[in-house]
């Protein structure tokens, strides 16, 4: 029998509808699994045991009287710590918040508690999601579950590990540049960074206002796209927020992908940016999968990959500084030593380069958009070697190796993340799957199929709760 933690969304949700499984059970397993584990692997910066079983016992009040509200009635999740939490604090795993109690939810935590939800606690970042793995804040950063002595990447650290390590059915991230995708490649999990406009971003704490994304993070692309029925909502307090029809997440898992047109944009991993060997052969076993599922594979090119990056490093670091002048001015000593140097970059950035960086957006947008017009999704990796020592992130964000999810927020494209295998070392390998904007639909349907034709979805950490106890 299949263990209450390594069930999927798809799959808990039938046997909660048929009253087959108990919200309050299902959450009580979570709740003791992040006692015993979380301590070691600190997912959580909070975790609320009483609030989740009131709720948990609401769930299943409502499902036996039949009020079942769909897939995500009775499911435990985890949101990010910069989701706004109504009398409940959002800290951004900050000392400048530390306690910040917002007076109501962010429009997405209201929009997953109304579906029925189960909120478990709020979940480890990068300081404002963008302080890198610090060990200077009040918090101390997550650990990756598939071997604790290396990193599980960010911002949305907690919430990939949350989900690797079987400490929530579904977790909250947000990405600026690669923060939902970065751990879920690390975490061997699935992460889906939607197109700009299609998930509100208001009350979720700001770090770039023109690149910023909120997303789902769950262990399949099948349960992301059960989460995106939920979240794709036109909020009109968003500014950001794009009134469009909501894709049709569940039916379109339901279309197989023969026929589909797959490029590939190869210069990304084999010029422009070094590149693990093991990545690039996890991308290549994966285009012989899928031209087993009947697509067509062909090489695309596209600018540069420093060319986006440049960008989007002008545009975010010049955002972000924007929103935190004040306080960084008024009382440093309370940012983390990483986040206070990556803000302050903003502060050197011209009017006419942020200008400028907005002018080469416009032109590669344009020019992405134009490459779709022969391709259905493209196909490149979602980082450039495996996850490295805790702490270790130096290599991995020097200059040779250029992001390439970056390159996803500057042109607002939907981009996801699966898992395309493991290193011989046992940590997870990752690809990106990335579409036409507003067809995240199709993107989590290529992901799922690919998903459901391999086995790595079966495969869980399993080493990592015995380092957890062997550590204690």
């Amino acid at each position: 029998m299949t263990a209450l933690h390594d069930l999927t969304i798809a799959e808990a949700a039938p046997l909660l509808k048929a009253k087959k499984l108990s919200p309050v059970e299902l959450t009580a397993s979570y709740l003791a699994r992040i006692d015993a584990f979380d301590g070691q692997l600190n997912a959580y910066i909070r975790v609320l045991p009483e609030q989740a079983l009131a709720a948990a016992r609401k769930a299943e009040g409502e499902i036996m009287k039949g009020g079942y509200k769909g897939p995500l009635h009775g499911v435990p999740i985890g949101l990010k710590d910069i989701y706004n939490t109504k009398g409940i604090a959002t800290t951004g795993h900050s000392a400048l918040y530390k306690d910040h109690v917002p007076e109501e939810d962010a429009t997405t935590t209201r929009l997953l508690a109304e579906a029925g939800t189960i909120l478990l606690g709020k979940l480890s970042t990068w300081e404002f999601a963008i302080g890198g793995t610090s060990f200077d804040l009040p918090w101390p950063p997550a650990k990756n579950p598939w071997n604790l002595a290396h990193d599980p990447a960010g911002s949305s650290s907690g919430s990939g590990a949350a989900i690797a390590a079987g400490l929530a059915m579904g977790s909250m991230g947000t990405d600026t540049g690669g923060s939902i995708r970065g751990p879920a490649a690390w975490c061997g999990i699935s992460g889906l960074k939607p197109t700009y406009g299609l998930v509100s971003r208001r009350g979720i704490l700001p770090l770039s206002f023109s690149l910023d994304h909120g997303g789902p993070m769950c262990w399949t692309s099948e349960d992301c796209a059960l989460m995106m029925e939920v979240l794709a909502q036109h909020d009109p307090l968003d500014p950001g927020s794009a009134d469009v029809a909501k894709p049709d997440f569940a039916g379109s898992l339901q279309k197989d992908v023969k026929g589909l047109r797959i490029g590939v944009v190869r210069h990304f991993f084999e010029s422009d940016a070094e590149t693990d060997p093991e990545i690039k052969a996890g991308i290549e076993a994966a285009l012989v999968t899928f031209r087993e599922l009947g697509c067509e594979v062909v090489d695309v090119t596209l600018s540069p990959l420093s060319a986006y990056g440049d960008a989007a490093t002008l545009i975010s670091r010049s955002e972000a500084f924007a929103f935190h002048e004040e306080t960084l001015k008024a009382t440093p000593e309370l940012y983390g030593e990483l986040a206070r140097q990556r803000i302050m970059m903003g502060a050197f950035v011209r009017a006419c380069d942020y200008v400028n960086a907005l002018r080469e957006r416009g032109r590669l947008i344009a020019e992405i958009a134009t490459v779709f017009e022969s391709v259905d999704v493209l196909i490149c990796p979602t980082m450039p070697g495996v996850a490295p020592k805790l702490g270790d992130l130096g290599n991995m964000m020097s200059r040779s190796r250029p992001s390439f999810t970056r390159v996803f927020n500057l042109t607002g494209s939907p981009a996801l993340s699966v898992c395309s295998g493991f290193s011989a070392a046992g940590l997870p390998l990752a690809m990106q799957i990335v579409g036409r904007p507003f067809q995240d639909d199709l993107v989590l349907r290529v992901g799922s199929a690919f998903e459901k034709a391999t086995a790595f979805r079966d495969l869980r950490p399993a080493q990592w709760a015995q380092q957890a106890l062997a550590a204690e």
